[in-house]
């Protein structure tokens, strides 16, 4: 790196624009997390999505406390995890628009509620159903800790990826053909 490629931060720099910057040449994955039950439901994109351990199996999301969703998910004390493939840009898109409210994300989208309530998306890559083990509140946002329920894998392994401000299609030819979808019921992850 040269002396050109370093920038030191300090009170006078821009400093939430310079990590915002910093941050976008990181590569995401593309999810949207779900919320809720019955008529009371919503959901938001995310790139902050990560595996904390494999066994237990938990994950980590952060989530700021001012989303439609984190009421929810204290509340209900459960979300769904829904990763996106490469040809779902604009579910991604719908669920980042904060024109659209609640249930009207959903609208024109197949989903299910899973065995908690929460609506899961059916055509994701993988679909998880978690139940919160903790929540963690960190200045404006919160790192919720999710305790695997129920999972489902797609035969497709084309991903949707954000990084540099913008949607990235991780495409095959053709996806591999896995035989048949994985289905974990909520009895065997514990």
């Amino acid at each position: 790196m040269g002396s050109a490629d370093i920038h030191l931060v300090d009170e006078t720099d821009e400093i939430e624009h310079q990590f915002r910057s910093l941050m976008r040449r990181l590569a995401g994955g593309v999810a949207v997390i779900t919320a809720g039950r019955g008529d009371d439901i919503t959901g938001m994109t995310v790139t902050s999505l990560t595996s904390l351990s494999a066994t237990p199996p938990r994950l980590l999301v952060s989530i700021n406390r001012q989303a439609s969703s984190f009421p929810l998910i204290e509340r209900h004390r459960s979300f769904g995890v829904n990763i996106l493939g490469s040809d779902q840009q604009a579910l991604a898109d719908r669920f980042s628009n904060g024109r659209l409210k609640g249930r009207q994300r959903f609208e024109g989208a197949a989903w299910t509620a899973g065995a908690s309530g929460v609506p899961l998306l059916t055509r994701s890559l993988a679909t998880v159903e978690c139940g919160v083990e903790e929540i963690i509140e960190r200045h404006s946002h919160a790192i919720i800790v999710g305790r695997l329920l129920g999972m489902e894998l797609s035969h497709r392994l084309s991903g949707l990826v954000y990084w540099n401000g913008q949607y990235v299609e991780i495409d095959h030819d053709t996806d591999l053909d896995l035989l048949a979808e994985v289905s974990i019921p909520l009895a065997h992850v514990r």
